[in-house]
């Protein structure tokens, strides 16, 4: 028999893993598989436990809970080399990955993929020891992600983040970069830059539009030097995915790109807090297999 391992956030989504916990073991030992779970206590739990699983040789990884689960399985996984199938039960605050994969916050939906069978390669993203899932960022608005707190997040859900903008916007001043990407160089003065994974980032659907996970490349964004109303206007543009040709905004396609900064700007990987620049991220092509719907629109 199968065995699968579900390492859950408790606290997640209003704790909607914790309460469904035993209709989620009860489905998953219908379809086949000898089920345990973990319940994460603090920062690096989900990791380790993910780790654990795989060294143990279990098929199946569940990760329940935000993009900060699932980025903490991926990095307990991703050294190993046999590594389990991935699940993904999504309750966190944007839920960025399920979004791009078209997995349902609904726990019982979320089961019907874990249970259909439909396995698919992924890539992911590497940078030194680290890892990450669906998207790399730097600059000042990026860092909002890991600043908004946490019971805020848990009252205002996404919204959180867009009051966190906001708040930042006056602040926002362009840094000067050296970025090697495939043979490329890019230097000059830079708002911000994504390496991204899949189109769903921060809660924007067509931030990537041609983004896909199965290709060996990174859909990488550059938002060059912009004035305040400049910046507001490609906002807007952002929310439609009508950003993609602003004069202002580099999309490209690349495996490998390297950034190094004048001065210090912070990374984000997958909506965690990823220490300093200077980096090299490196797409990582197919490296996992992942449980996903069948159909996907």
């Amino acid at each position: 028999m199968k065995r699968a391992r579900l390492i859950y956030n408790p606290t997640s989504g209003r704790e909607q893993i914790r309460k469904n916990l035993a209709y989620i073991l009860e489905r998953l030992e219908k379809s086949g598989y000898e089920t345990s779970a973990h319940a994460t206590t603090g920062e690096g739990c989900a990791a380790k436990a993910a780790r654990k699983a795989g060294e143990n040789g279990y098929d199946l990884v569940i990760a329940a809970g935000g993009d900060g689960t699932i980025f903490e399985v991926v990095n307990g996984l991703a050294n190993l080399e046999e590594r389990p199938t991935l699940g993904l039960i999504p309750a966190g605050t944007t839920n960025d990955f399920a979004r791009a994969l078209h997995i349902p916050r609904d726990v019982e939906k979320a089961c019907d993929v874990l249970c259909g069978k439909h396995v698919e390669p992924i890539d992911i993203g590497q940078i030194d020891d680290r890892f990450f899932i669906n998207i790399a960022a730097g600059g000042t608005l990026t860092e909002l992600t890991y600043e908004v707190p946490s019971k805020l997040k848990t009252a205002v859900g996404q919204l959180a983040y867009y009051l966190k903008g906001i708040e930042k916007l006056p602040q926002i001043a362009p840094q000067h970069v050296r970025i090697e990407y495939d043979g490329k160089l890019f230097e000059g003065e830079i708002m911000m830059f994504l390496v991204s994974n899949t189109n769903s980032v921060g809660g924007f659907e067509k931030l990537a539009p041609e983004a896909s996970l199965q290709d060996g490349m990174f859909d990488f964004i550059i938002v060059k030097k912009l004035s305040f109303p400049e910046f507001l206007h490609l906002v807007t543009l952002a929310m439609r995915g009508e950003h993609i040709n602003h004069p202002k905004v580099m999309y490209v396609h690349a495996n490998r790109i390297k950034v190094e900064v004048e001065g210090d700007m912070q990374l984000n990987l997958d909506g965690e807090h990823g220490g300093a620049l200077p980096a090299e991220f490196v797409n990582l092509y197919q490296h996992f297999k992942m449980l996903m719907p069948e159909k996907r629109s």
